[in-house]
């Protein structure tokens, strides 16, 4: 069971934001169904809330819960003093600007829930594990990830009533973050949105301690899994090279107009080349000595796996695709 814990808040007194809760609504929409149209978290969402004490009492009895896989997305003010980093709430007063995030922190290291992972799109929102004024270092525990939209001395931009950072998270959930088989990990996503990020100033964060990356959001995978499936069974080894010939194209028949080769197009052949090319489209293998893979074949060189494809033939080999 998967359950997450959205924040947003527009409402201070003195520094009213417009994209807060624009931004904490999308997530809450494509965090409960998977691109396949399945459930994925069960969603608590808050965007009306005033107190410090308020949103504590909801962060502290969300990681009380147990679940498989917890998360918490905040966007809102986020602010630094010498005493440690804050996510502010609209009750805020000089030295009590609301709740510190290694209190946060705290709660989720002794969460019952199994992964836990914490989103942070406010200012300052780096501060996260960082040892506050009297030195007093708060542990990041096994299987929690933290990915915030910046560093601990940065503020988090709005564009246009959203973050800059929950832009390319919403983007990466919809896929952009996905990988082949369509999963979408935290890693994943932090990697997608640091490279969309670019040279601008505002720097992602990513902070975790965990053996093995979970799903946070899965779509329909690019390649077929039982074509996937294949890797092994068409590369015995993964440095293994697979000899081509002009029985796998299709078009080397007699029914379609054009010189035609020997051997001509073979049915099983023309299928797994079929397999071939999809693999080939998502960087998995290339051809050997020629630029396309009609070429290779048509010109009786090979097609070899690349560093992923190996990756993914592991995967297969292990049973875990």
């Amino acid at each position: 069971m998967k359950k997450a814990l959205v924040i947003g808040i527009n409402d201070y007194p003195t520094a009213p934001l417009r994209g807060a809760i624009n931004d904490a609504e999308c997530v809450s929409e494509i965090l409960k169904i998977n691109g396949n149209d399945t459930t994925n978290f069960q969603v608590k969402s808050l965007y009306d809330i005033k107190t410090r004490s308020e949103l504590l009492t909801e962060i502290s009895d969300f990681f009380k819960i147990g679940s498989d896989m917890g998360l918490v997305y905040f966007a809102g003010h986020g602010y630094v003093n010498e005493l440690g980093g804050f996510i502010v709430t609209p009750d805020y007063k000089k030295y009590d600007e609301g709740i510190a995030m290694n209190d946060i922190l705290a709660l989720a290291n002794s969460s019952p829930i199994s992964n836990k992972i914490l989103v942070f799109d406010c200012c300052k929102s780096g501060m996260f594990g960082i040892p506050n004024l009297g030195g007093t270092v708060t542990p990041i525990s096994k299987g929690i990830s933290i990915l915030t939209a910046c560093r601990e001395d940065e503020p988090a931009k709005e564009v246009n009533g959203h973050g800059v950072f929950t832009n390319l998270l919403i983007e990466g959930l919809k896929g952009g973050a996905a990988d082949v088989r369509g999963h979408i990990s935290p890693g994943g996503l932090y990697a997608y949105i640091d490279q969309a990020l670019g040279a601008h100033e505002q720097r992602p964060v990513f902070k975790t301690n965990v053996t093995e990356f979970v799903e946070l959001r899965s779509i329909n995978p690019q390649v077929q899994l039982n074509v996937l499936r294949r890797l092994t069974e068409y590369f015995k080894n993964p440095s293994d090279l697979l000899q081509l010939n002009p029985s796998f194209e299709y078009t080397n028949s007699h029914d379609v107009p054009h010189d035609v080769v020997e051997p001509h197009a073979d049915e099983k052949n023309v299928s797994i080349f079929k397999d071939l090319q999809k693999l080939e489209g998502v960087g998995l293998l290339v051809p050997v000595d020629e630029e396309h893979m009609y070429f290779a074949a048509m010109n009786s060189k090979a097609c070899q796996l690349t560093a992923l494809g190996h990756h993914y033939w592991r995967l297969v080999r292990e049973g875990k695709i």
